[in-house]
């Protein structure tokens, strides 16, 4: 049991400090427009999803599982969602990095379990405890000092926390195991990738020859999309979930540190206030999370 628990934190770890160094492979093809890394991104995740299915010999419990999902309506139109949702959060994603937004890309998913509440509260008729609003509240504040200062609203940081909150959402609406709702998902918008891929002939990626560095990097999108996925699948269900919410935070933060020291993009005074806000709004949700897992783990036991 307690090697079991090593193993789900070192998994789950794993894929969010994976996730945390995205940025620094975005970059490297950052010659490419955001959406043509896109739709690579999705195509051959889709391929090396597909390959992971058949080599797991997983291939009939998988077309079943789309079967289902093709003859039932509401879930077809959710997992359409869904797959539009992440598309959504991924091009926005490598835009910002590859447009100097690192720091506001990080803030994004630091406020992102927030929004989750959000949308728990509007979509599903969850309830809000008092600590949850104030956590809400302290968040808020932190995003509003830094448009009050800066004169705009960071739009990358609530884009990419509402589309991934939104995802989220609809994921738990339509409920699936990490290797058949990716494949699914990419394989829902590839064709959509496909024709933009083919109508951008005169495009970046036209001049990029076939057998080179940046070209084995667009290709290998797929994999690095997928194999913190796998890892996290592995490692969350060993786990207690106060955990998984504990090793969420490392993804950000070590977005935060790429922006600031590698990419020495602007961390001013009024980020340092904003960020303090939105840090203290998670501690006390962080908290109060783990106090009613406990509790719940404590009765259950």
């Amino acid at each position: 049991m307690i090697q079991d628990q090593k193993l789900g934190i070192i998994y789950t770890a794993s894929a969010y400090i994976l996730w945390g160094i995205l940025p620094i492979y975005w970059k490297l093809i950052q010659q490419i427009p955001a959406f043509e890394i896109l739709a690579h991104r999705i195509i051959w995740s889709f391929i090396f999803m597909g390959f992971i299915v058949w080599v797991s010999r997983k291939k009939q419990p998988f077309l079943e599982q789309l079967r289902s999902i093709v003859k039932n309506k509401k879930q077809l139109i959710g997992i359409t969602l869904a797959s539009i949702a992440i598309s959504i959060n991924w091009v926005t994603y490598i835009w910002a990095v590859n447009t100097n937004h690192v720091i506001e890309a990080s803030l994004g998913y630091y406020i992102n379990p927030l929004v989750s509440i959000l949308l728990g509260m509007i979509v599903l008729k969850e309830t809000f405890s008092k600590a949850q609003w104030l956590a809400f509240a302290l968040a808020g504040c932190g995003v509003s000092y830094m448009t009050i200062h800066f004169g705009s609203v960071p739009w990358i940081a609530l884009f990419l926390a509402l589309s991934f909150g939104s995802y989220g959402l609809l994921k738990k609406l339509v409920p699936l195991n990490a290797m058949y709702g990716l494949t699914i998902e990419t394989m829902m918008v590839t064709p959509i990738a496909l024709l933009y891929l083919f109508s951008q002939q005169s495009g970046e990626w036209a001049n990029v020859e076939w057998v080179s560095v940046t070209s084995l990097l667009v290709f290998g999108a797929g994999i690095v999309t997928a194999i913190p996925l796998l890892l996290f699948s592995a490692g969350a269900k060993r786990i207690p979930l106060s955990m998984v919410g504990f090793l969420q935070y490392f993804a950000p933060t070590i977005m935060l540190i790429i922006g600031v020291f590698l990419y020495d993009e602007p961390f001013t005074q009024v980020h340092a206030i904003s960020f303090t806000l939105i840090w203290a709004g998670l501690a006390v949700y962080t908290v109060t999370r783990m106090k009613r897992l406990k509790k719940y783990e404590q009765k259950t036991a």
